[in-house]
């Protein structure tokens, strides 16, 4: 990789910084995706501490079947997840080496995460449905991280910085999907949708709604150097 400046990296101040509801927000993504993430760590590793309700057994079991795969994918998953506070924020922004560490370790966390996720794929809970969804979003999350390592070792700091927020939110697109599916489960004496029916439906809502609201965090803020924003409270420091 070509070594960028401390000044290249340390970008400049913001034109239009987010407002806090912006993360509100994506602070409330990454403690879903942890949360589900924990979760089914624990369901695999201690199957008899976090005992399968009706609703989720059939998924329980799926992910059981594939026990390897699974914490191959959730756990770089869950550490990416978790390293992405620290990307945001202006105070490690302005520790240059830790940042850029960070940002290694995503670019080498991610694409574990997307080849174990295509993997995944290949045994659906939720059919051709859910595979499909799947498989399209994780194409553009490897892709996106793809653009991003391309654009760092160009030195395009700007444009990297644009194709991470891509890949982020596509990422965190799996943390919507939980409660699209609460709210499907919620209906379910209604709809009389079985969890196969409905989990593919909720992969394409949960994905698109996050997916477009990266590219609408870009579109409004296209001046904003997305590596070096955090909100106050987040960062301790004025956004």
């Amino acid at each position: 990789m070509t070594r960028t400046s401390e000044s290249a990296w340390s970008a400049p101040e913001a034109l239009r910084a987010p407002g806090a509801w912006v993360w509100t927000l994506f602070f409330l993504l990454c403690l879903i995706a942890v949360g589900a993430a924990a979760r089914r760590i624990a369901v695999l590793l201690l199957p008899s501490a976090q005992p399968s309700v009706s609703q989720t057994a059939a998924l329980d079991a799926t992910f059981a079947a594939h026990k390897m795969l699974t914490l191959a994918h959730i756990v770089p998953a869950l550490l990416f997840v978790l390293l992405l506070p620290a990307w945001f924020s202006r105070t490690v922004r302005g520790r240059v080496n830790l940042h850029r560490n960070i940002t290694y370790g995503l670019l080498i966390l991610g694409p574990i995460v997307g080849v174990t996720a295509a993997l995944l794929s290949l045994h659906p809970v939720g059919g051709l449905n859910e595979a499909t969804a799947a498989l399209l979003y994780d194409a553009l999350f490897l892709f996106s991280l793809g653009r991003a390592w391309l654009m760092l070792r160009r030195g395009d700091w700007t444009l990297h910085r644009r194709w991470m927020v891509r890949a982020v939110a596509v990422l965190l697109g799996i943390a919507t999907t939980r409660p699209v599916m609460g709210a499907f489960f919620a209906t379910r004496s209604v709809t009389h949708l079985t969890l196969h029916q409905f989990f593919g439906t909720a992969f394409w809502i949960g994905f698109t709604i996050t997916y477009i609201a990266g590219e609408s965090y870009l579109r409004a803020y296209p001046d904003a150097p997305a590596a070096a924003e955090m909100a106050p409270a987040a960062a301790g420091s004025e956004a």
